[in-house]
């Protein structure tokens, strides 16, 4: 009699033959189009699964695993992890995993893209000629923002903030400054170029400031009306962190009314929502959360998060070792090791 095998759930479509990888150990059952999960679709779905693979659509927490007893990994297809309630994964006993590395020099390209596409307003130039409104050249058509030799300000100098400044010190010859929960070592902040201000002389001082911090409760709405009022009114803002870290109404607001020259966002509080305030300016470019959309980093992704998640089930070649384990202090308690070892015990691969 063939032993029982972990159930895995994959909550929307990835890549088929990355995905399929699983099924050498596991009993895969994917959602097969993109779906929008509610509180109680997640708990149904987590219900007698050993392991899922979940991407920032998927919102989980206590109440979306409570009845989800056999469920030991939720591995997160993305950096950013504040879809996952991690305190309360960590009280369940439910280790989490996440994909950092793999996609930070392809979402610091698209946070340079948008700078550039939003500082030199071609955004609004294509849609400006598309109207036919080009009837004669003119020397002060479109006027923007340079970027060469500009102070480039940069708030979260982890790994994408890091590629950031590289791009700006090494190819355009910007000035680099940056704020950040802790000022870096002096050999990285000279490998690229940048120097630690405060947050107030940041905001006042940057001719482009691009948005590079992980969301937490603290950040909440940290670029609100009063950090707009900081800035130089013929500044760029660039946000590819996430959607809580801005005020969108009060960067409505700025943009709308001559306070703050242009901005470029990828990410948005309410996704995929997006205030009417926004969808309504000509100097805002809109992105729909597309920092790590190219293919191959995607598939790596997904790729890291598969491995992430046979390993925190015990399977594989690196089983119970997950390279990017978030509430690593559970691979040294009791209850992980207990888990790692029945589920290498009672589960074999066919």
């Amino acid at each position: 009699m063939a032993e029982q095998r972990p159930r895995v759930w994959v909550s929307q479509p990835l890549f088929d033959d990355t995905v399929a990888q699983l099924g050498a150990y596991c009993d895969v059952v994917a959602t097969p189009e993109v779906t929008a999960h509610d509180s109680a679709a997640l708990a149904a779905q987590l219900a007698g699964m050993d392991g899922a693979l979940v991407t920032l659509n998927d919102r989980i927490g206590a109440a979306e695993v409570a009845g989800a007893a056999r469920l030991k990994v939720i591995a997160n297809v993305g950096v950013g992890y504040n879809n996952l309630d991690i305190p309360a994964l960590s009280a369940a006993g439910i280790l989490a995993t996440n994909t950092p590395d793999v996609l930070t020099e392809t979402t610091a390209d698209l946070g340079f893209s948008l700078l550039m596409a939003a500082a030199r307003r071609i955004v609004e130039s294509d849609r400006w000629l598309r109207e036919g409104q080009w009837g004669q050249w003119s020397f002060t058509t479109m006027l923007g923002a340079d970027l060469h030799g500009s102070t480039l300000g940069i708030l979260g100098m982890g790994r994408i903030g890091q590629a950031i400044a590289r791009r700006g010190h090494q190819g355009f010859g910007m000035p680099v400054l940056y704020h950040n929960r802790s000022q870096l070592p002096a050999e990285q902040e000279q490998a690229v170029g940048a120097r630690y201000v405060g947050f107030d002389e940041l905001l006042a001082r940057a001719d482009h400031l691009l948005l590079v911090l992980p969301y937490t409760a603290q950040n909440h709405h940290i670029i609100d009306a009063a950090a707009l009022a900081k800035m130089k009114p013929t500044a760029t803002l660039v946000n590819i962190a996430r959607g809580g870290i801005v005020d969108e109404r009060a960067l409505a607001d700025a943009l709308a009314n001559g306070r703050l020259a242009a901005a470029g966002l990828d990410v948005y509080e309410n996704e995929p929502q997006v205030p009417p305030e926004l969808l309504g300016l000509r100097n805002i470019v809109l992105t729909p959360h597309i920092g790590s959309a190219s293919l191959a980093t995607r598939r790596a992704m997904v790729q890291l998060a598969v491995d992430n998640l046979l390993a925190g089930l015990g399977l594989g070649p690196d089983a119970g070792h997950p390279a990017n384990a978030i509430n690593a202090d559970l691979l040294t308690s009791g209850a992980a090791r207990l888990a790692v070892a029945r589920s290498k015990t009672i589960i074999k691969k066919r």
